[in-house]
């Protein structure tokens, strides 16, 4: 069973971070603005939850992992927000949980890996072994748009990457490369993006936004890959106004 915590009553949403990060990821905004049951998990091998080393790497354990923990509350019908990977983990859970409403994909995206992203993501796998603290020291910095800027945060989170092992780093980068393409979720409509205009890993043009809808898209200006930090008043007001619909 993953690692959780509950807060507050009511309307249910869930809170999935992404590689590299836990549950604290959540603690730079304002959650106490948005009202209801707050759901936040530690996917697998991150943060005090571990891993299956029988399973092989996919999203698809991770999202029945989830699952488990919804069981165990009882939660039937939920909202979901996702950061970078946990985006891919809400997708699952939005596809295979007809109870799941609204979604929200915050840095994260809906693609398979193309070719080259794949051998990047094998790379990961093995230098987590080889060199986790260079790694580390390396990705971490490079998820900001202006890492002069969030020198503090940035040493946090590295601090608590370097607790992870590196089975754990090894076993989500060949999952995220391993995933399929989830665009067909996103018929289901109910979901919205937000996305850092200076993401130097997801980029604006590779959304296809005639498709999911330019309304359903909500870019930041002067942020990259971690919104939540580096604007987060902007992520708490896009999430109050949706969730408040």
């Amino acid at each position: 069973m993953l690692n959780y915590r509950v807060s507050g009553s009511g309307s249910v949403c869930v809170f999935l971070h992404g590689f590299l990060e836990s549950m604290t990821m959540w603690n730079y905004l304002s959650l106490s603005e948005l009202r209801g049951k707050h759901v936040f998990i530690d996917l697998p091998g991150h943060g005090k939850s571990g891993i299956n080393d029988d399973q092989v790497p996919s999203i698809d354990h991770m999202v029945e992992s989830v699952m488990e923990v919804l069981s165990k509350e009882g939660i039937k019908e939920f909202d979901i927000i996702g950061h970078s990977m946990g985006g891919y983990v809400a997708l699952g859970l939005k596809d295979r949980m007809p109870g799941c409403r609204r979604l929200v994909l915050l840095n994260s995206n809906y693609w398979s890996d193309p070719p080259e992203k794949q051998k990047d993501r094998d790379r990961v796998s093995e230098i987590a072994f080889a060199s986790k603290g260079y790694f580390l020291q390396e990705a971490i910095p490079n998820l900001f748009s202006d890492p002069q800027k969030h020198q503090e945060e940035i040493s946090l989170l590295i601090s608590e990457a370097k607790l992870m092992s590196s089975e754990a780093i090894s076993y989500a980068s060949l999952a995220m490369k391993n995933r399929p393409n989830m665009g067909g979720v996103l018929n289901k409509i109910d979901y919205i993006f937000i996305h850092g205009a200076l993401d130097k890993h997801i980029q604006k043009k590779q959304f296809d936004l005639e498709t999911i809808g330019k309304n359903n898209f909500h870019e930041i200006a002067d942020a990259g890959h971690m919104c939540h930090i580096e604007k987060p008043g902007q992520v708490i007001d896009i999430l109050g106004s949706y969730l408040s619909l």
